[in-house]
């Protein structure tokens, strides 16, 4: 009989956490991405998804009862995470744990906001055996272990306590949510999306709290038709409770803007961003699909890339990221673009920071150039 792993890192038991990632996010920034999927689902990194990225954290720190709140398009993303084995989450006892949106329950109901569906959900919350809970969202990219945030967040017995990242430079085009902390990193101020940003400690989106706290705060806040997350539920609480912030220093990008999503991507070819985020903190896990090794032909000029299985290049391919499958034919020419699942390159065809999602055909000769700071983006199953 196997038994479950204790997972202690300076004597804490992540027994006693369970975890829920809102998936009830707005997803319109990503524009054509996110048009016929998910957040969550939207690929990243050549053979990954966003979801793999919360989902291998938590379970990576020992937390197996995950609840994965959704709210539309979520075919891709159920065809995606399946049972959860991939990240051994498919047990009889916890596991992942899929949470319906709240017009699966009350269709007739108006969208009110992500709390919601929580409250949709609030029979798994109450249900669960553990005493403390998670709430991240899946559009940050980082390798976080939160055995030390929690001890922090134990030890120091905090109400609430919110994982942070101090920011030198502001990516264009990205909105974050910012946090300010006195000298004992209590959070004073919190801002989502300001037009200026106030301070340079960026919310990771990750926050740590009893479950019955959170129970707590979901009926106060819905009982005075308050609906938002992180406006109403912590910002709203951060002058009756004690929330601090607990700061990680190794690579982390939101995912909040198109220029976002094609600069995260690019990074990855950097040796110590790919090694702060697939090595550091445990690996990665993705659905596995069984494709042989990427081909390289001869005279292909493959220079910083990323290139998962079961590609095939024959042209030049510069500083560019290519999922399973990509096919590239002789003298077709790709530079700064990101090529996603089964796109087909033409010869002499020519791509420059360019976003192709699934299933792109670009025939033979065409020409397609977008800018560093906007990239071109080519909807899935498009053909050119």
């Amino acid at each position: 009989m196997m038994m479950t792993p204790i997972y202690k890192k300076g004597g804490t038991n992540m027994n006693n956490v369970m975890a829920i990632i809102n998936n009830a996010l707005d997803e319109s920034f990503l524009d054509k991405l996110t048009s016929h999927r998910s957040l969550a689902s939207v690929p990243f990194g050549a053979r990954y998804r966003l979801i793999d990225f919360p989902l291998s954290n938590l379970v990576n720190s020992g937390v197996t009862n995950v609840g994965l709140l959704l709210q539309t398009k979520y075919r891709s993303l159920m065809d995606h995470i399946g049972f959860g084995k991939a990240w051994d989450l498919d047990r009889k006892r916890n596991g992942l744990f899929i949470l319906p949106p709240a017009h699966i329950y009350q269709a007739n109901r108006a969208y009110k906001g992500d709390l919601q569906n929580f409250a949709s959900n609030i029979d798994y919350i109450k249900r669960s055996n553990q005493e403390y809970v998670i709430v991240g969202s899946p559009n940050i990219v980082a390798n976080i272990d939160y055995r030390d945030a929690f001890k922090y967040h134990v030890e120091n017995q905090n109400d609430i306590t919110i994982i942070y990242r101090e920011l030198d430079v502001f990516r264009r085009d990205t909105t974050y949510t910012v946090v300010n902390t006195d000298d004992n990193d209590r959070i004073i101020d919190m801002k989502v999306n300001p037009k200026k940003n106030y301070y340079k400690k960026i919310s990771l989106q990750r926050y740590i709290m009893k479950k019955d706290l959170l129970l707590d705060i979901i009926d106060e806040c819905i009982s005075k038709g308050e609906w938002d997350f992180v406006k109403n539920a912590i910002i709203g609480n951060l002058n009756n409770l004690k929330v601090y912030g607990y700061p990680f220093h190794s690579y982390a990008s939101v995912i909040n803007s198109i220029n976002g999503y094609y600069k995260s991507n690019l990074e990855l070819l950097k040796p110590n961003v790919w090694q702060d985020l697939f090595l550091k903190n445990g690996p990665i896990y993705t659905k596995p699909k069984d494709e042989s090794p990427t081909a390289y032909k001869n005279g292909v000029n493959a220079k910083n890339i990323l290139a998962a299985n079961g590609c095939s290049i024959k042209g030049e391919v510069k500083n560019s990221i290519l999922f399973r499958g990509v096919k590239v034919h002789p003298g077709a020419t790709i530079k700064n673009s990101i090529i996603m699942q089964k796109s087909i390159i033409g010869k002499n065809a020519y791509l420059e920071n360019v976003i192709l999602d699934k299933g792109v055909q670009i025939t033979a000769g065409k020409s397609l150039k977008g800018d560093i700071n906007l990239p071109m983006i080519i909807a899935k199953n498009t053909l050119v």
